[in-house]
């Protein structure tokens, strides 16, 4: 069959972004800030989330009428930003991290687009938080872009706290292509919970050739 997806160059990434809902400028101005910040050697520049990705995920947010949330990795905010402009007015999304200096920057671009009542942020270990909190299905949305050796827990984790029909989503599920040929412990991880995953009669699932890999999973 052949491949209808495919990597892009400068310039078609440039169209697909021309083509979408532009950023306005508080979310412009962090993907900027983050972008120096990688260049200074002071974050790493695979962290930050495609720009089509975060648009992307604050429509499906709105498309899908989630009103509770939750994150695991958010470092300096543009994900949990499109993640809670999607949200009502009432809606919370909890966002689950170790850094204290990378999410300060989200705290402060957060506060700016109004959006900060909204957000719960925990640091400390992501599996340790998420398994303190209640095991009722109360989740519509949720994303994990952290260590990919804990995808697989963090999978197990949010299957109970997820309601019928919400949506997890997982980040740098093609590893940059070395799924087809492994390199390093995360590769491994992801390849094996992306088998996993396909299988697994709980989940909905389908992998898209967006950004670095997203894979989308509904539970059943």
């Amino acid at each position: 069959m052949t491949p209808r997806s495919f990597l892009l160059t400068p310039e078609l990434a440039d169209h697909v972004r021309a083509s979408s809902e532009p950023l306005d400028e508080v979310a412009a101005d962090l993907v900027a800030e983050t972008a120096a910040m990688a260049e200074r050697g002071e974050a790493p520049a695979t962290f930050q989330i495609a720009v089509e990705q975060g648009v992307l995920m604050q429509l499906l947010t709105r498309a899908l009428g989630v009103r509770r949330a939750l994150e695991i990795g958010t470092f300096t905010g543009f994900s949990a930003l499109c993640i809670a402009r999607g949200l009502p007015a009432d809606g919370s999304l909890v966002c689950l991290d170790r850094s204290e200096e990378w999410t300060a920057v989200a705290r402060r671009y957060w506060e700016r687009a109004g959006v900060a009542d909204r957000i719960d942020l925990r640091l400390g270990n992501a599996l340790d938080t998420l398994r303190a909190m209640s095991e009722e299905p109360v989740l519509d949305l949720a994303f994990v872009d952290a260590d990919k050796t804990g995808y697989r827990d963090y999978v197990e984790e949010l299957y109970p706290r997820v309601r019928q029909n919400g949506v997890v989503l997982l980040d740098n599920t093609l590893r940059g292509g070395r799924v087809l040929a492994p390199e390093s412990d995360d590769d491994h991880a992801v390849v094996a919970l992306n088998a996993a995953l396909a299988a697994d009669p709980r989940w909905e699932t389908v992998l898209l050739p967006l950004a670095d890999g997203l894979t989308l999973l509904r539970r059943r």
